[in-house]
C-alpha cells in the first residue's frame, strides 16, 4: 500500500514511534460474489483496505479506495464493524496499531482491474469458493461478518495488549 502523504509527514516528526491510524475494509458485494485483491507489497489476498485521509467520512473513504484500487464504483450500504488490530511493524521499522471500520459495500459499476498499482490483481470471488483462495483468517473473519450483515454493526470490546 503506498502511504499517505500526511503520514509520511507525521513519520518525519516522530520516526518509527507508534502510530495510532484509522483504516477501512470494504467489502464490495456483487451478486454471488465479493471483490477480492491480491497486493503487490505482500501477495496476501484481501478485500478492499485503506487509510482514512484526515478529515474524510469512513465510508467515502471505502468507496474511494475501491475505485482507486480496482476501477469498481461501489456504494457503502452500511458499517458492518469497527475492530481494533493489534500493533504491527513494518519492515522498515514504523510501527502503527490500526481501526478498522469495515463497510458492507454494493458494486454500481466497472470490471475489477489493478488500477493504481497497489495490486497485482483484482478480481470477483464466488462466496462458494473464498475458502479455496489465500485469505487470512482475519480478512475472512470481515468479509463473514459483512456477507451475514443483518442491519446492525458489530462493536468489539475490550482492549488489544500493546
Amino acid at each position: 500500500m503506498a502511504t499517505p502523504d500526511f503520514i509520511l509527514r507525521l513519520r518525519e516528526k516522530i520516526g518509527h514511534e507508534l502510530l495510532w491510524l484509522t483504516g477501512v475494509t470494504a467489502v464490495v458485494v456483487k451478486d454471488d460474489a465479493v471483490l477480492l485483491v491480491e497486493r503487490a507489497d505482500n501477495g496476501w489476498v484481501t478485500p478492499v483496505t485503506g487509510i482514512i485521509d484526515p478529515g474524510e467520512e469512513p465510508a467515502v473513504a471505502a468507496v474511494r479506495e475501491t475505485l482507486e484500487e480496482t476501477g469498481v464504483e461501489a456504494e457503502a450500504e452500511a458499517l458492518v464493524w469497527a475492530h481494533v488490530l493489534p500493533p504491527m511493524r513494518y519492515p522498515n521499522g514504523d510501527r502503527s496499531q490500526y481501526l478498522d471500520l469495515v463497510f458492507r459495500c454494493r458494486w454500481v459499476s466497472g470490471e475489477p482491474h489493478p488500477a493504481d498499482g497497489e495490486n497485482v490483481r483484482a478480481w470477483w470471488c464466488p462466496i462458494d469458493r473464498l475458502d479455496d483462495e489465500r485469505i487470512g483468517a482475519d480478512m475472512r473473519e470481515r468479509i463473514r461478518v459483512a456477507l451475514e450483515h443483518t442491519g446492525s454493526a458489530r462493536f468489539e470490546t475490550g482492549s488489544v495488549p500493546a
